[in-house]
């Protein structure tokens, strides 16, 4: 039994994300191409991720200045709140994250979140009811890394008081997030449900060949499964 399972967020404990329709408010409000937004959008993601451009209203001001366009204070505050709003949208859990979570829990592991995300999920994670169920949460926007840099594994591993050797890494492969905790020593289980297919995902572990789980309560057993030594 690992002493902690770190779970990865977007593509893991939530459905597969795609961008709504909530998104398209974002460039009416920004008086801009919407394809050229999302362009931005893409190119800048890790960027984004590191908390590189400062704060959520500052880093949706350096959006609107790559694109070239001029905002008022109050609209660059309304685009901001239409994205958090899109985002919230497009977070949906999966619908055994609960149970799972909890059924782990009761096993007296610890759990944590470490994600890959711009400033919006920290807001969102507070009215999700997983929030209460994982001990510690580490996002790239915070720690000015992003997967598979060894800080995101390792301020998780700090803060729930364990040894890399002794986790358990869930993830979808986003980010090469699986190759990177194997280089620190954790076991990696890759979630492979059906739905991610229409994931929107960046840097794909392609390199990894290592345990696959379909559902998230598969990788939960797998996760918490002995694993056999070899002799």
């Amino acid at each position: 039994m690992p002493r902690a399972i770190l779970f990865d967020f977007y593509g893991t404990l939530t459905s597969a994300c795609t961008r709504g329709p909530a998104h398209a408010r974002v460039p009416r409000l920004l008086g801009c191409d919407p394809a050229e937004y999302f362009a931005v959008l893409e190119t800048s993601f890790y960027p984004r991720c590191r908390g590189t451009y400062g704060d959520a209203l500052e880093t949706m001001r350096w959006v609107a200045d790559e694109l070239g366009v001029r905002v008022t204070p109050g609209r660059l505050r309304a685009a901001q709140a239409a994205r958090l709003t899109a985002v919230r949208a497009d977070t949906r859990l999966r619908p055994e994250a609960v149970p799972v979570l909890w059924a782990l829990r009761r096993t007296g592991v610890r759990l944590a979140v470490v994600s890959d995300c711009a400033w919006e999920l920290p807001e969102i994670m507070r009215a999700l009811p997983i929030d209460h169920l994982i001990d510690v949460k580490v996002y790239s926007v915070h720690v000015g890394q992003s997967k598979p840099h060894p800080r995101m594994y390792l301020t998780a591993c700090e803060r729930l008081g364990v040894e890399p050797a002794e986790s358990v890494f869930v993830g979808d492969g986003g980010s090469r997030e699986l190759t990177g905790a194997q280089a620190l020593g954790m076991r990696a289980i890759r979630l492979a449900a059906p739905d991610l297919a229409e994931h929107l995902q960046y840097a794909s572990d392609d390199a990894f060949t290592g345990e696959t789980a379909a559902s998230l309560a598969e990788a939960a057993v797998l996760a918490t499964a002995a694993q056999a030594v070899a002799v």
